[in-house]
């Protein structure tokens, strides 16, 4: 079993805000993006265990596109947050207070088809941009 990769970031904002604009779709769709070329053009989440979510993330020349979907297994509002991926990866995340922010941590399983640091940078970058969409609130 690969170990999980852990992402980090300081968000200037209170875990309620972080919270919303993590679990938002409308949100979702202002920061889910690991480059300027890529964005979400729809997002949904039945924010609930046992719930589903959605996105469809496309490359903005309509070149690409592909959706990132699973079921919510942990939910506890403004926290924590687990899911499983639709191809049984997990991802776990927690939120936490720290001074006047909140610190983002991200836990993920690596898929197989790509390197480890592949993954790493394009997740921490759609992680860099929640901070700075988060920050502007």
């Amino acid at each position: 079993m690969t170990q999980p990769i852990r992402l980090t970031a300081l968000v200037a904002a209170s875990p309620d805000t972080v919270w919303a604009c993590w679990t938002g779709p409308d949100h979702i769709c202002k920061w889910n993006a690991a480059s300027d070329d890529w964005h979400t053009t729809a997002a949904a989440s039945d924010l609930r265990p046992g719930g589903r979510f959605s996105s469809r993330m496309e490359a903005k020349d309509g070149s690409f596109g592909f959706d990132f979907g699973g079921v919510f297994d942990v939910v506890e509002a403004p926290t924590r947050l687990e899911y499983t991926l639709g191809d049984g990866r997990k991802v776990a995340l927690r939120f936490d207070a720290e001074g006047q922010g909140t610190r983002v941590t991200q836990d993920f399983d690596p898929e197989s088809e790509n390197p480890a640091e592949l993954q790493r940078a394009g997740w921490q970058a759609i992680l860099d941009n929640f901070k700075a969409y988060t920050e502007t609130r």
